[in-house]
């Protein structure tokens, strides 16, 4: 049997899936021994990246170097899964193997495997961001059991009545603007397959493309949702004007490069901000929300 270190999905497991999660842990070994066995994999230890799946590289019989991902089965791992199903590999990493019912993807490993981060022309970035989106947003199939953009700002009410009705410790003026930039803006058109989390780690340089995007939820709605996880990852360490800089050029490139006004590319940004923060609140028990919602703060000082 592989040796299987639990180390960087540990956490997150344990947070989300409490005693099923420990559960789940003990069996994983198990689990990964047979993808092994069920694929041909030589396995190397897991992507030192905190995780809620067991990720790993391995090597296939042939040769082929490939991503195992091990994890709970449940409905976001089989949207993952079909959403890689759909694209079929166009601007993303390719889906080689699946068991759903058991929670295992085997996927192409994108190589290099270098983030955007380490492209030094901020223009470049944006650039590069914007290809690999427009690739992957399509018509949302007819037929679909992916979530949508409207279930998620649900969470909002979820807050609400945690708090009953009020705001608990969030910035009542944000969570209200939130509320009404949501109304708004999902009566937008139209409705895509996007990525859901275009964070820049998720962009990759590869080899049979420029650049790929790896671990996407799948989820139905409008596109500017995409580019707004991807303003809402800065590099770290920026002080609030250099922040606010930043955003303004990600903001004018995104607006100019998909046509559309930079008030909607910011509202969709701003909204994803308070969704955001309050999803971190739930998933750190209490902590760390409160730079989301500075940064939807800064916003407001974007032209």
């Amino acid at each position: 049997m592989p040796i299987v270190d639990p180390t960087y999905c540990k956490r997150k497991i344990l947070d989300i899936h409490g005693e099923y999660g420990t559960r789940w842990l003990a069996e994983l070994p198990a689990r990964v021994a047979e993808c092994a066995e069920r694929w041909a994999l030589e396995l190397l230890p897991p992507f030192p990246i905190e995780s809620y799946s067991y990720v790993a590289p391995a090597v296939r019989s042939d040769g082929e170097p490939v991503v195992l991902k091990v994890g709970v089965p449940g409905r976001e791992l089989t949207c993952q899964i079909e959403a890689l199903r759909h694209w079929n590999g166009s601007g993303i990493c390719r889906l080689l193997e699946a068991d759903a019912a058991a929670g295992f993807l085997l996927m192409e490993r994108v190589l290099p495997g270098e983030p955007l981060k380490t492209v030094a022309s901020e223009e470049q970035v944006t650039g590069i961001a914007l290809d690999v989106m427009r690739q992957l947003w399509k018509p949302a199939p007819e037929q679909h059991d992916f979530p949508t953009i409207a279930e998620w700002a649900g969470d909002l009410q979820k807050l609400r009545f945690s708090f009953d009705g009020g705001c608990g410790p969030f910035p009542a003026v944000l969570i209200e603007r939130a509320e009404r930039q949501f109304a708004e803006l999902l009566s937008d058109g139209p409705l895509m397959l996007i990525h859901g989390d275009m964070n820049w780690g998720n962009i990759l340089r590869a080899q049979r493309e420029p650049w790929l995007v790896i671990d996407p939820k799948g989820v139905v709605g409008h596109p500017l949702y995409d580019t707004a996880t991807f303003l809402n990852d800065p590099p770290e360490g920026l002080t609030r004007p250099e922040l606010k800089r930043l955003l303004a050029r990600r903001v004018a490139q995104i607006a100019e490069g998909l046509g559309v006004e930079r008030t909607r590319v910011k509202s969709w940004a701003q909204a994803h901000c308070v969704l955001a923060g309050y999803w971190i609140y739930e998933d750190h028990h209490g902590q760390g929300w409160e730079d989301a919602f500075a940064m939807a703060e800064v916003y407001d000082e974007v032209t």
